[in-house]
């Protein structure tokens, strides 16, 4: 059943304010229909007595109050979901912008998605391999984890993102890959479509791309039509998921300022009070339910404004999420791709899904022992710039010798390479190999023996 309605109060930004309703609910789907003919879509977002407040996903331009009908459906936003998807691209609505029909599925769902119970969760276990050498050895991917990369304005996010997305595997089992690109300029958007053409061709990813001047609403709605998406291919269908969103601070800002046209009391920076809980309801329809095959594997993206981890987006994504990979400055400087910060980084998760039977046996010792001698050049390279390095003892140079061959030969990777689990590790012996073996003190003198 649907109810019209004529009596629009205002038009404030996106939205729409519409009097005299009667049996409207929270999160309804709504048509608008304008004087010319033209047919929009919205959400309803507020109701208060007769008022209900609706978000227009095209926008308000053009609408005028006299002329504006809105037509309640009764139901939440749903889509088609289903294999239908695979070798898609759309844009951040679902609409086809790759010349192709409207996606058609046996089933829809609502794109709120659903709470999922606890008690049937799996613990996230297994791994994604990325084919980047730094992030599989040392801040490895489970299945049905969040692992947010958090990058510097400026910095190759983007980059990182379409290769991950191009090249993950999960060892020969049914994968695929949903990536939504949120208030990308042009280019880049031109960009993310060449980087995955193949994997699209493939038949492995749905592309969901919203551009920066596409209406601010549609930023919100795309990562939500990009896990409904997930959800069903992973634990209808059967597959492996892995879910890249891009970028979630442009998400924050639009969600901020929806909340500024609704008149909310600003928080944090003037970001909504109900940020956290906003992207804790994207972030936890992530992971593995019992007795079911498939995962959803979410990488979100998001930009540190002004490279401050505390600012609210990262801030906040941080208490959510199973760890981190963070960017660095002083590697993007020294024109090192990814430029990522081993020791800033951190894969709260890896231990689910690295190590015997699910890696290699020697993952987990050799990414410790890793680790531990970063942090100890790092110090060393402290010491050196004040007592130079001809005052370092033999022991202190050769872990300067040893972050010069991370960074050269694991770090260092071209944003076309793909590298395998044991390329990665043998690369990581190298550099190991170049300290003293009393120096290696994590490593079981079993692992030793055999270098």
């Amino acid at each position: 059943m649907t109810v019209e309605f004529t009596a629009v109060r205002e038009l404030r930004g996106p939205l729409v304010v519409v009097g005299g309703v009667e049996g409207v609910g929270w999160d309804e789907f709504v048509r608008i229909r304008l004087d010319s003919g033209e047919l929009r879509h919205g959400l309803v977002l507020e109701v208060d007595r007769d008022l209900a407040v609706v978000q227009v996903l095209e926008g308000t331009a053009g609408m005028a109050t006299a002329s504006t009908r809105l037509e309640f459906t009764g139901q939440p936003l749903s889509i088609p979901v289903g294999t239908g998807w695979l070798g898609r691209t759309c844009d951040g609505r679902g609409n086809p912008v790759d010349g192709g029909p409207p996606v058609f599925g046996a089933r829809h769902e609502p794109v709120a998605g659903a709470p999922l119970n606890p008690t049937w969760r799996e613990p996230p276990a297994e791994p994604v391999l990325t084919g980047v050498s730094v992030i599989d050895a040392l801040t490895t991917l489970v299945r049905g984890q969040k692992l947010p990369l958090f990058s510097l304005p400026g910095h190759p996010h983007l980059e990182l993102a379409t290769q991950i997305a191009a090249q993950s595997t999960v060892g020969g089992e049914p994968f695929c890959v949903v990536f939504a690109g949120i208030g990308l300029t042009h280019a880049d958007a031109a960009y993310t479509r060449d980087a995955l053409e193949a994997r699209s061709a493939a038949g492995e990813l749905v592309l969901l791309i919203n551009t920066a001047d596409d209406p601010v609403i549609e930023r919100i709605l795309t990562p939500r039509l990009a896990l409904t998406i997930a959800e069903s291919l992973a634990f209808r269908d059967g597959r492996h998921v892995l879910v890249v969103m891009t970028d979630m601070t442009t998400y924050a800002e639009a969600l901020r300022e929806v909340s500024a046209a609704r008149g909310e009391i600003p928080a944090r920076r003037s970001y909504p009070g109900y940020l956290y809980s906003d992207l804790a309801s994207l972030f936890e329809r992530c992971g593995r339910i019992r007795g079911r095959p498939g995962s959803v594997t979410v990488l979100p993206v998001l930009t540190m404004p002004g490279g401050d981890i505390t600012h609210p987006v990262p801030d906040l994504t941080g208490y959510i999420t199973e760890g981190q990979i963070v960017f660095s400055a002083e590697a993007h400087a020294h024109g090192l791709y990814p430029p990522v910060d081993p020791l800033a980084s951190l894969s709260r998760l890896m231990r689910n899904g690295a190590g015997p039977d699910r890696t290699r046996a020697d993952h987990l010792d050799v990414a410790a022992q890793l680790l531990s001698a970063l942090a100890r050049a790092r110090q060393v390279r402290d010491l050196a710039e004040l007592i130079g390095v001809g005052g370092l003892s033999r022991t202190d140079q050769a872990y300067l010798d040893l972050e010069q061959a991370f960074r050269a030969d694991v770090l260092g990777q071209s944003p076309g390479e793909t590298r395998t689990l044991d390329d990665t590790l043998e690369r990581v012996w190298r550099a190991l190999l170049r300290l003293p073996r009393s120096e290696l003190s994590m490593l079981p003198a079993s692992l030793l023996e055999t270098r």
